[in-house]
């Protein structure tokens, strides 16, 4: 199912400013949240629904790029950050901050349903360039990534401890990660967790650390990921691949691979948008008398015919020979600017012809309307 607009998800309008987005988001975090809605999975969903459009909205960067390319603008190759993909737990480490007035905090808690949970840590980001050729980006592509990031050591699978026997029960929280309070808030008596101090979150404690990792449950080593890269990406967009960012210590989820996107400047064709734009150089006596021409496009060569009495700057527009939109809602278009080829040098035989032709009244400048209409619109263009 396509996912809504995050405005209309938070119930605000695209001018809204930060604090009401903020205010939007909690309003619908205590409306439709698991303790106040025990057992009820439409309104968890919309709990996450909420903080992803939250996490996107309140950030510039990503809100800019939502903004101009939609749901793929920040996600694309990997989901991006998707509420509905992260536990509630991640959810509210990820957002506690903004409820810290209201008396909770979203770091693991419970609300005298008995729902706790070890707090989990999250892998650093890993952000890499990818150059794309124009088409690439028209068509889309794939692309095999080697990656030098921290994984999970695979002799303590990741704990640190070496062998079942080299790590205990924290006694501090019990193994839950967490020292846990109670506390009176606009939903009642909640029980709120913080990370425990004594295990860091882990909720265990390392007696005998792995001799691969060091007790770190890491180590650096290389990855091949695939990434796919939808067509009509465009310079500076950034793609989420959730999950190949670098593994977390001890344990926890991975973070991100934040793909961003270069395109290389194309040898025939500039784009503008969605549109591309390719100078055709004819003779003069091509642009008198008429020809045809091949012209590039991102799916090969394409013949076009040159009307009799084209006037230099004439563009011919070839639909749907440009770049789709990232959403895939249309394609842009092929302009093809033609300009007349005015030699330097010619022959006396060449310059006699032409002497002939000078006083000829099909020679004479006589532009129409039309032509003039054209011209003024050609300035307004590059204006």
């Amino acid at each position: 199912m396509a996912k809504r607009d995050f405005y209309e998800v938070l119930g605000v309008s695209k001018t809204a400013t930060k604090e009401e987005i903020k205010k939007a988001y909690r309003q619908k975090a205590i409306q439709y949240h698991p303790d106040k809605n025990p057992g009820n999975k439409e309104a968890e969903d919309k709990f996450k629904e909420a903080a992803e459009a939250y996490e996107v909205l309140s950030d510039d960067a990503k809100k800019s790029r939502y903004d101009q390319f939609g749901h793929a603008g920040v996600g694309g190759a990997g989901g991006g950050y998707n509420g509905g993909g992260m536990s509630m737990d991640d959810i509210f480490s990820h957002f506690g901050d903004i409820f810290g007035d209201m008396g909770f905090n979203f770091g693991g808690f419970s609300g005298g349903g008995g729902r706790q949970s070890r707090m989990v840590s999250k892998g650093s980001n890993l952000r890499l360039k990818v150059k794309l050729t124009l088409q690439e980006v028209a068509q889309g592509t794939e692309k095999k990534l080697r990656l030098k990031k921290y994984v999970a050591c695979k002799s303590c699978s990741g704990t640190g401890a070496e062998g079942k026997s080299g790590y205990s029960t924290c006694t501090t929280c019990n193994g839950t990660g967490q020292v846990t309070r109670v506390v009176s808030s606009l939903l009642g008596r909640m029980q709120t967790a913080a990370v425990c101090n004594t295990c860091g979150g882990t909720g265990k404690i390392i007696t005998k650390k792995c001799t691969t990792c060091y007790g770190e449950g890491i180590i650096q080593d290389e990855e091949i990921v695939t990434v796919k890269i939808p067509a009509g990406v465009a310079e500076g967009m950034q793609l989420t691949v959730t999950g190949k960012g670098n593994a977390a210590r001890r344990g926890g989820i991975n973070g991100d691979l934040i793909v961003v996107i270069e395109e290389e400047a194309d040898a025939e064709l500039i784009r503008d948008g969605n549109d591309l734009i390719y100078s055709l150089f004819i003779s003069i006596p091509d642009a008198i008398i008429g020809t045809t021409a091949e012209i590039p496009t991102v799916t090969g060569k394409v013949k076009i015919k040159i009307d009799a009495g084209t006037q230099p700057g004439k563009i011919l527009r070839l639909k749907g020979k440009g770049i789709p939109e990232v959403n895939g809602y249309r394609t842009g278009d092929l302009l093809v600017a033609i300009n007349v080829w005015i030699p330097k040098e010619v022959s006396k035989e060449e310059q006699a012809t032409l002497e002939n032709l000078r006083n000829s009244k099909h020679f004479t400048p006589q532009p129409s309307t039309d032509d003039k209409t054209f011209f003024q619109k050609m300035r307004n263009l590059f204006e």
